[in-house]
């Protein structure tokens, strides 16, 4: 199961320089733990909004957003009652989904909760190791308002946690590789592929972030 060639078709599909350029750069745990607990809520907040909607129409209406959600400020939002909702879903300024906004209000309430328990959000993110990230990312889907999916894997990658992404793309190399045989959602089929990126990241010592982008590239553009 060694990653050379998965690197190789990439260098084949990008080029040396090309690949290079594609791959993203995670934070460092002392700059997840600098972030504010307000940035992680809003960065929960727009990809809750973006699942299964136009990311531009989320991008356009953002300043309405933090107005709305009171700069995302986590003790705030949580304090929202429930006639303050309601109001929100009835505002022009941000995207009407009452479901999306109470899950904006809930997930207020997770970080303040984690906040509470280990001193911050981002202490809490940074300190969670990536050769569990499937342990994370059940966590969220367990603890957090809509975070399942792809929604979390996105919000850690969006924060820069060294984190992989099932894309199309990836999955597609998952499957080819034998480590799975669709994508997985399950926790035994989350943790398969923990397993692989963990025994490729020991292989290649490059950051998951990086490994999820390589195989992404190793797939032709049809």
């Amino acid at each position: 199961m060694s990653f050379d060639h998965i690197y190789a078709q990439a260098v084949a599909n990008k080029g040396e320089s090309g690949l290079t350029a594609l791959l993203p750069k995670p934070k460092t745990t002392t700059a997840l733990k600098k972030q504010p607990d307000s940035a992680y809520l809003a960065e929960m907040t727009a990809c809750v909004f973006r699942s299964g909607f136009v990311w531009k129409v989320v991008e356009n209406k953002w300043p309405q957003f933090e107005r709305a959600f009171a700069n995302f400020n986590p003790t705030a939002v949580a304090a929202f009652s429930d006639e303050r909702l309601e109001a929100l879903a009835q505002d022009p300024g941000i995207i009407r989904n009452f479901t999306k906004i109470k899950a904006t209000r809930e997930n207020a309430w997770f970080v303040t909760e984690i906040a509470r328990e280990h001193g911050s959000f981002g202490k809490f993110i940074a300190d969670w190791p990536s050769s569990d990230q499937a342990g994370l990312l059940l966590y969220l889907k367990k603890h957090g308002s809509r975070l399942g999916g792809h929604t979390g894997q996105y919000f850690l990658r969006f924060m820069r946690k060294d984190a992989y992404i099932f894309s199309r793309d990836v999955v597609r190399v998952l499957v080819a590789e034998g480590i799975v045989e669709k994508e997985p959602t399950s926790k035994s089929g989350l943790m398969a592929v923990q397993n692989a990126f963990n025994a490729w990241h020991e292989e290649t010592g490059l950051p998951y972030c990086q490994l999820s982008r390589i195989m992404a590239a190793s797939i032709r553009d049809d």
